[in-house]
């Protein structure tokens, strides 16, 4: 009986990894991310380099965000 009531038991899912900022500023990390085609077109149209527009325009945004 002990054997089927621990394969029904509830598995504890490990804690997240903590995440620790960059150690130096300005290392890009790379990562996955969804965006709209639309968006992706633009970015690519004027052909390579597109990550690094997609990557300026973050940066704009985040600059120009109010801090609080």
């Amino acid at each position: 009986m002990a054997a089927a009531e621990a394969a029904f038991k509830p598995i504890k899912k490990p804690a997240p990894p903590i995440r620790e900022p960059a150690a130096a500023p300005n290392v890009r990390e790379l990562v996955s991310i969804r965006i709209d085609r639309a968006v992706l077109d633009h970015f690519q149209e004027d052909g390579p380099g597109w990550q690094d527009r997609i990557n300026d325009a973050l940066r704009q945004m985040v600059a120009g965000k109010p801090q609080g």
